[in-house]
């Protein structure tokens, strides 16, 4: 689930990330950019570009005190983000794949205004 492995936070499936946080288990944190947040994102996700928490930025409201799951495009960002707020002392993982993974493995994906997005 949320273990912490040496290397750093745990890794989850679309699948797995989208069950645990449909149920409140933990918060999707997406850190893409915002042009790509607008053209297409998870339902329920909240956004923190990497950029904004490496330069420091906390947690949105929502996510502070709660095991998070961060998303990007690929997977590589979201990683990241983890690792810098395992650091913080978040627990925190992140999606295998990233959104990419999480489109192809059929999970919702909306853009602005609740229409169906795509992954930019």
């Amino acid at each position: 689930m949320f273990s912490l492995l040496r290397r750093g936070p745990g890794r989850l499936t679309p699948q797995l990330a989208h069950q645990q946080t449909s149920d409140g288990t933990a918060v999707l944190l997406d850190v893409r950019e915002t042009p790509e947040w607008n053209a297409g994102r998870a339902p329920g996700a909240l956004h923190l570009p990497l950029s904004r928490l490496m330069g420091g930025a906390s947690l949105p409201v929502a996510a502070q005190g709660r095991p998070v799951v961060t998303i990007c495009r690929s997977g590589h960002r979201s990683q990241q983000a983890a690792k810098l707020l395992a650091a913080r002392g978040v627990q925190a993982t992140d999606v295998t794949g990233g959104m990419t993974a999480w489109a192809r493995a059929g999970l919702p994906v909306i853009g602005s205004g609740g229409t169906e997005g795509v992954i930019a």
